[in-house]
């Protein structure tokens, strides 16, 4: 296996491209090894969803586009990220806030620190941001036989 493996989509910023987007997370795993119906792969799936929600929703138009990235290093730690052009990094809610959107950052910060993982906003070049989750690859192991 190779050192790195990486898999970019980039999709135009609607509402319809967030399944496209799981359905590109689900291919990719699978051909990295990791079981469509593992539980690391669901996690996986949630997380990118909820990024590429928050790609469409809250740039208000001013990302025609977001990219998912998938990068698999040395068989040990996955790289989720999704990228879009707008300025404007996450915010975070007050825990007091109630309505009825801005709850997927929460959701991905807990499902990385469930997994181990790390969860960080960079600048991209061109002035938006990459909104990344480092988590260690939980392919399972096969069952000893006998």
């Amino acid at each position: 296996m190779a050192d790195h493996q990486e898999a970019t989509l980039t999709l135009p910023s609607d509402p319809a491209s967030v399944s496209s987007a799981r359905r590109h997370v689900a291919r990719t795993l699978t051909e990295w090894g990791l079981p469509d119906d593992a539980e690391f792969a669901d996690t996986v799936r949630l997380i990118v969803s909820e990024l590429a929600t928050n790609a469409v929703q809250h740039t208000f138009g001013r990302s025609p586009t977001f990219t998912v990235v998938l990068r698999l290093v040395r068989d040990e730690e996955l790289y989720v990220g999704v990228t879009d052009s707008h300025p404007r990094w996450p915010q975070r809610l007050p825990a007091a806030v109630r309505q009825d959107n801005g709850r997927g950052l929460p959701i991905i910060r807990s499902l990385a620190k469930e997994y181990g993982g790390r969860l960080q906003v960079t600048p991209t070049a061109e002035g938006g941001k990459t909104v990344w989750l480092a988590l260690p690859w939980a392919v399972p192991l096969p069952e000893p036989l006998g």
